[in-house]
């Protein structure tokens, strides 16, 4: 097993050489270890790992070869963490039980139905399929599942079903730093660059002053204004929830795009655009940006992308009141018409592979609205959507 370990680290990019193993070998035959899991885990860390950049490896790599040693022995006694013991309790299903649960009813249903549990419910509920409660059916409630609910007390979504998430989430900026592994986006977002003469005559203009002096027979300098990229982009960012998953190729796509559109405004939403948006995820409840301000100060020659993957429950898109999030007035479906009724040049940019984009409801609807601009986040996909926007 131990051979195996040393091997597993060198395979996992952990550099560890013959004589720290051997070193990590005399200290178990001293003792050091005691029988211990635990010590086991600390000892062999500090023999083997010198870099705390590898701990992440070498943690990972401890989790798969010593998988199922129990660090306990049996004389120890302990209260488990509560939220250890919800995770215990977690509801999972086949693929065939979760088509036999049915939906409660409609947007308006569930949420009186709601408040008519809250009304009621006078205790704890574990399972079951009517209470507010965990791991069970019921449309209310943590780590259980239903086609249709709201999600209160979950750390993360499980089965992206949510049609309300009754919890305060923490949704970080991306990054306009990364530094890319490829140049493949910005070239490809260098394809949009549009360049124009703007502003005052400052640049000194050789051919004009070629033509005018011969012309006139003395000299006639001429000026001419500089060359600037004229392209503007409206950049809208979905974050948090079910686009965790793709944080790596959006913070990518942003920072390539910081560098190269020098008329760049962004915008982070969640899931659609609503009445408001907002500019730092660490004071998005704090610092809300009206969106019909965004519409009224920024011109229709302004290019419009969207950057999401469009998941989400129908009801977010076509429903007042209907995102996840708080209690909109006026439907997504609303405030994405007037933007793509402004902003004639418009795309949506999906991380998701086109080829799973027909079987979500709500993306089907989002590529609606867009007319069709929907494209992959690939660079296939970018070529497209910038052929669409010039």
């Amino acid at each position: 097993m131990f051979i195996h370990f040393f091997q597993s680290l060198r395979q996992s990019g952990v550099p560890v050489s013959l004589k720290e193993y051997l070193m990590l070998m005399e200290a178990l035959d001293e003792g050091l270890a005691d029988w211990s899991v635990e010590t086991f885990y600390y000892l062999s860390r500090a023999a083997l790992v010198k870099d705390e950049s590898n701990l992440d490896k070498f943690d990972r790599v401890f989790g798969h070869v010593f998988k199922g040693l129990d660090l306990l022995s049996d004389s120890d006694q302990i209260d488990l963490p509560e939220d250890w013991l919800k995770k215990l309790a977690e509801l999972h299903l086949s693929p065939e039980e979760m088509e036999q649960i049915k939906s409660l009813g409609d947007f308006d249903q569930i949420m009186e139905t709601l408040k008519k549990r809250l009304e009621e419910q006078k205790e704890r509920h574990q399972g079951g399929n009517k209470w507010i409660g965990t791991a069970g059916r019921s449309p209310y409630g943590a780590y259980g599942y239903n086609p249709e609910g709201v999600r209160i007390g979950q750390k993360e979504s499980r089965h992206r079903r949510a049609i309300k998430v009754w919890d305060k989430r923490a949704f970080r900026n991306f990054d306009d730093q990364v530094e890319l592994g490829t140049r493949s986006i910005k070239v490809a977002l260098g394809r949009l660059r549009q360049f124009a003469r703007t502003g005052a005559l400052d640049e000194f203009d050789l051919d004009d002053t070629i033509r005018s002096t011969a012309k006139k027979g003395y000299l006639d300098i001429k000026m001419r204004p500089e060359r600037h990229n004229a392209v503007k982009i409206l950049l809208f960012l979905d974050v948090g929830g079910s686009m965790d998953d793709h944080v790596k190729i959006t913070e990518e796509l942003f920072s390539a795009a910081r560098s190269e559109f020098k008329y760049l405004e962004f915008f982070y939403f969640h899931n659609c655009l609503y009445e408001s948006v907002w500019k730092d995820n660490r004071r998005r409840h704090q610092e809300r940006i009206d969106t019909w301000q965004i519409l009224h100060s920024f011109p229709a020659d302004y290019k419009l992308i969207f950057v999401g993957d469009a998941s989400m429950s129908p009801y977010e898109i076509v429903y007042p009141g209907g995102s996840v999030e708080h209690w909109n007035e006026e439907s997504g479906e609303t405030w994405m018409r007037r933007a793509l009724g402004i902003y004639s040049k418009a795309v949506w940019l999906n991380p998701i592979p086109a080829q799973h984009w027909s079987y979500s409801q709500s993306l089907t609807m989002i590529r609606e609205l867009m007319k069709d601009r929907m494209f992959p986040l690939t660079l296939a996909g970018l070529n497209d959507a910038i052929r669409a926007l010039v």
